[in-house]
């Protein structure tokens, strides 16, 4: 009883922190930027094309934080919320050191190592998972999972638009 509780406040935690998140891209809760907003920083991130991103990226973590709140289609969820939290780390956190006081990816870390966790050990007893009686094939879910989210990030990273050459000013001597 004890491992189950401990999963399902991890789960909780980890989950509803992504889905609001989320819902700040995906509706404009909370003071979020809203899908409009959001599509423009993925443009400004160079994302290719940027409604897709945008969408993906929010639904990711929306969706993503829900299905792993819920303990419903374990490990999906988990894989969901990392995918996010990888790219965000990529595009945003990552010059900016470890140290989330310095706008680092420390947080997204955090969830990152949670959500790991989750899709390992899977959601436990006081999940939707248990209350439905599903149980995606393992190890091959997650295994096929991760592959797929490698791949999904790859390419997101790699079609961003190149970054513009800087335009030096001639040398007047």
């Amino acid at each position: 009883m004890a491992v189950a509780l401990g999963l399902l406040i991890l789960r909780l935690g980890v989950g509803l922190i992504l889905a609001a998140h989320g819902a700040q891209k995906l509706l404009g809760w909370w003071g979020g930027p809203g899908m409009t907003n959001w599509t423009g920083a993925m443009t400004r991130m160079r994302m290719r094309p940027p409604a897709l991103w945008a969408w993906v990226s929010a639904l990711g973590e929306f969706g993503g934080g829900l299905a792993l709140a819920a303990g419903l289609l374990s490990p999906l969820g988990s894989l969901g919320v990392i995918g996010a939290m990888v790219v965000a780390i990529a595009l945003v956190h990552w010059p900016k050191g470890f140290w989330v006081s310095k706008g680092g990816f420390e947080f997204n870390l955090s969830l990152i190592v949670g959500a790991t966790a989750l899709a390992i050990t899977g959601p436990g007893a006081y999940s939707l998972d248990s209350l439905l009686g599903l149980h995606l094939p393992e190890p091959w879910t997650l295994i096929v999972g991760v592959a797929g989210l490698a791949a999904t990030v790859a390419v997101a990273l790699g079609t961003r638009t190149p970054k513009p050459v800087e335009q030096r000013s001639p040398q007047v001597t």
